[in-house]
């Protein structure tokens, strides 16, 4: 089949699927699949304090990560606010994030800025390396993930397809959203916290030091009333238009939040990640772009 690519957004130009979005989605949930995802950026750093220097500054314990494993974490601003999101592994030498397109930048300048004295260095590393989504059942990243060289990216890509099928953006965006894991970018805007998006005890560590943010992640926390919530949403498939991310989700043509990812299930039908008032009725009807959708509390 011939890959149809993603038009727009940050996913630009990457595959969106190959003709057969259902057969790529069972094959996904079946563990039978890999994608292509050197789109993403990758950063690297380097030398022997990264580890405790990224616990400090991220919303993740990392002090003692061991070699192979994947964590996601958050970096916030004061107000506890999600700045930047990214997965990362170590080797045991040198720290590699996995960052969306488009983000590397803004983060490796906020790293740079909080280097101090400290035995770090930041890098730039797209060039070099590559992320694919290697065969394997799904784990609470969206992984297993693996970190090759672009010099023998295609022959990895070649050993992948040798056992499993290749899919695209469609049939990952399809698990992620009925799985509940949010993007940045997608279900965020200027105002999230990671309260509201199920992230506490997940890219949130909560029984760590103080970092950027913490704050307010504790507060909230602590009283169990962050002021907006993350549902799935259950959307008309009768209609054939998708609304877009950002589009905002109303109750009796009152605005009451915000869809993010939009996906099309082979299981569930059309369903989306949103992002809407903690006291909005979980039995209420809503509205997006005029389509009716029913709410699923995650």
């Amino acid at each position: 089949m011939t890959a149809v690519l993603v038009e727009e957004g940050p996913d630009k130009g990457a595959i969106w699927h190959f003709g057969e979005p259902t057969k790529e989605q069972r094959a996904l949930e079946r563990g039978q699949a890999w994608a292509d995802l050197s789109h993403h950026e990758i950063i690297a750093i380097s030398g022997v304090d990264r580890l405790s220097w990224l616990h400090s500054l991220t919303t993740q314990h990392l002090e003692k990560l061991a070699p192979g494993v994947w964590q996601q974490a958050l970096i916030l601003d004061p107000q506890g606010h999600i700045e930047h999101q990214f997965y990362l592994v170590d080797d045991g030498r040198t720290s590699w994030l996995m960052v969306d397109p488009g983000r590397a930048a803004a983060l490796i300048e906020y790293l740079q800025k909080m280097k101090f004295m400290l035995r770090v260095e930041v890098r730039d590393a797209s060039a070099e390396y590559a992320i694919l989504r290697a065969p394997g059942i799904a784990d609470e990243l969206g992984g297993p993930y693996a970190l090759v060289l672009r010099t023998e990216l295609a022959q990895m890509q070649k050993t992948f397809a040798a056992t499993a099928l290749q899919v695209g953006t469609w049939a990952l965006d399809a698990q992620r959203v009925a799985a509940g894991r949010v993007r940045i970018g997608f279900e965020t805007d200027h105002k999230s916290i990671p309260n509201e998006l199920g992230l506490l005890n997940k890219a949130v560590h909560m029984n760590k030091g103080c970092y950027r943010g913490q704050e307010t992640v504790a507060k909230i926390a602590n009283l169990g009333n962050p002021p907006r919530r993350l549902v799935l949403l259950h959307l008309d498939g009768s209609v054939v238009t998708v609304p877009p991310t950002g589009t905002d989700v109303e109750k009796d043509g009152i605005k009451v939040g915000f869809i993010g990812t939009v996906a099309r299930h082979y299981e569930l039908g059309t369903i989306a990640l949103a992002v809407v008032k903690r006291n909005t009725p979980v039995e209420a009807t809503l509205t997006v772009d005029g389509i009716p959708a029913s709410q699923e509390v995650l």
